[in-house]
């Protein structure tokens, strides 16, 4: 269990120099800092973020919707608000603070469109407020899913909701007109690497009415990340460290070893089932629409 801790944040928003490369995301928000679902391969522990204490707490920064009511106020230029990047907006401490549900409520009365990645059906508390931004602007969701089995999952992402719960909440977004998708990243080498899990995720995000899916068949690992991610192998996956050892070293991308040929398989099926693989899907509607001045 993470420690909660309360504190007052002197900004919100992050300006994105490149928004066509990521959703269309051009101003990035964090409301939490830390997380709560203990996947064991996440970037965030790596030492170049210097977050301490990553998964034993989480800082809440109570002050975000009026600082995100002020900054807001003074953007000239609409451009979609994305959260996700360092921290689930929907971990645990979400239930208690409600302020990912609040921060979406701003965007709406702004007008500004949305971004979501997470791993939680907790978002589905949010889905009126996500339809009044898609009516008037846009707003996605992205589910990280790794695999589709709860199984393992369990082990991978101890503390994340299951799969199958993402994936339900996925298609109850999907049906009332959210454009969802998948974050098929990391898919850990050696260990998810899978044509066998690489069809089961394109085929349950198909039935379940995604309409895109980004892939890294692979994962970084990182100084701090790194050494956390190998001593669970070591209690998960006895004997699995060695191998990543030798073939990786201290790489900061560690491709899985048959990459490429997962990357065509996952190319194929997802044509099969109408699914967009990039972010060409964002960049056209960022192009069909016209940045209004306030």
């Amino acid at each position: 269990m993470s420690i909660v801790r309360e504190i007052q944040a002197k900004t919100l928003l992050i300006s994105i120099k490149n928004p066509e490369g990521w959703f269309g995301v051009k101003y990035n928000l964090n409301i939490y800092r830390g997380c709560e679902h203990r996947c064991i391969y996440c970037d965030s522990r790596s030492d170049c973020y210097q977050i301490e204490n990553f998964d034993g707490e989480v800082l809440v920064k109570t002050n975000a919707i009026e600082l995100l009511e002020k900054e807001l106020g003074r953007k000239r230029i609409k451009g979609t608000v994305g959260t996700g990047a360092m921290s689930d907006p929907y971990t645990y401490a979400e239930k208690r603070y409600g302020l990912t549900g609040k921060a979406l409520q701003v965007l709406a009365k702004y007008r500004f469109p949305a971004h979501l990645t997470t791993k939680s059906d907790l978002v589905l508390k949010d889905l009126e407020t996500l339809q009044e931004i898609q009516r008037a602007q846009r707003a996605s969701v992205a589910f990280t899913l790794t695999t589709v089995d709860d199984a393992l999952a369990r082990q991978v992402e101890p503390g994340a909701p299951r799969p199958s719960a993402r994936l339900e909440a996925l298609a109850r977004l999907a049906q009332a007109g959210i454009l969802t998708g998948v974050l098929m990243m990391p898919v850990l080498p050696l260990i998810e690497d899978t044509p066998e899990n690489i069809r089961a995720i394109v085929q349950r995000a198909a039935e379940a009415g995604a309409k895109f899916i980004i892939p890294w068949i692979g994962m970084s690992l990182r100084a701090g990340q790194r050494e956390y991610y190998y001593a669970q192998l070591d209690h998960l996956f006895p004997g699995l460290r060695a191998e990543y050892e030798k073939r990786y070293g201290d790489r900061y991308s560690c491709a899985a070893p048959q990459a490429k040929k997962l990357e065509r398989l996952l190319h194929e099926e997802c044509e099969k089932y109408g699914m967009a693989t990039d972010m060409r899907l964002f960049r056209a509607a960022e192009e069909g629409k016209q940045l209004e001045l306030f």
